[in-house]
């Protein structure tokens, strides 16, 4: 049996994949939770085999909580589940220890297919993912200024992008403020944009915010 851990903020999402899953013999929902810093105690207490994870969520979003569950259990399959498109997020969450992304308009038997092969210790690629990473191994286009973050980096521009102060982000990613600040400047030279409304405005309309 595999054992699940669905981490969304909507009730009626996890209520939905729960259902469903209870129609899957070998599938079974363990635990749930509706932030990332909840996901990140389903991870310390163990049990769970898959966490498949929303990417909007309050109280540590989706991004802190992928790198927080790395860091506890660099061999637990993360599962991206989310509403944004995969051209915004995929890659760079991939690149940061996600063993697969999803739309959530997909059809749930690709859902059903992604567990049973992260479970595996594989990478789930969709169609779409695919044509993605392919169209980037062409040499096709630059890449747009995120993904040349590392994986701290783009954590700390997507709390700047939503207006937290350093201070703020420091606490919450337990690090100093000298060390927040020093992403800060990579941030923004590696970016080319000097202000946090300049992170802000790119974060819109790449649609890497609500």
């Amino acid at each position: 049996m595999i054992r699940i851990a669905v981490i969304d903020d909507h009730a009626i999402v996890r209520a939905g994949l729960r259902q469903f899953f209870s129609d899957q013999t070998d599938l079974s929902v363990v635990a749930e939770a509706a932030s990332g810093r909840d996901a990140v105690d389903i991870v310390r207490k163990g049990g769970v085999d898959v966490i498949l994870m929303d990417l909007s969520m309050p109280d540590h979003g989706g991004v802190d909580a992928l790198a927080a569950i790395k860091a506890r259990a660099p061999d637990l399959p993360v599962l991206i589940l989310s509403a944004y498109p995969e051209e915004h997020y995929a890659k760079t969450l991939l690149r940061q220890g996600a063993s697969g992304y999803l739309n959530k308009e997909c059809d749930p038997q690709e859902i059903v297919t992604a567990i049973r092969t992260v479970v595996r210790g594989r990478k789930y690629i969709s169609a779409s993912v695919a044509e993605l990473l392919a169209y980037d191994l062409d040499g096709a286009g630059d890449k747009p200024p995120h993904e040349l973050l590392s994986e701290r980096e783009f954590q700390v521009f997507l709390r700047l992008a939503q207006g937290e102060t350093i201070g703020h982000i420091a606490q919450s990613m337990a690090l100093s403020v000298k060390t927040v600040s020093t992403y800060r400047t990579r941030v923004v030279e590696k970016m080319n944009l000097p202000t946090n409304s300049d992170l802000t405005y790119y974060a819109v309309k790449s649609g890497l915010l609500q």
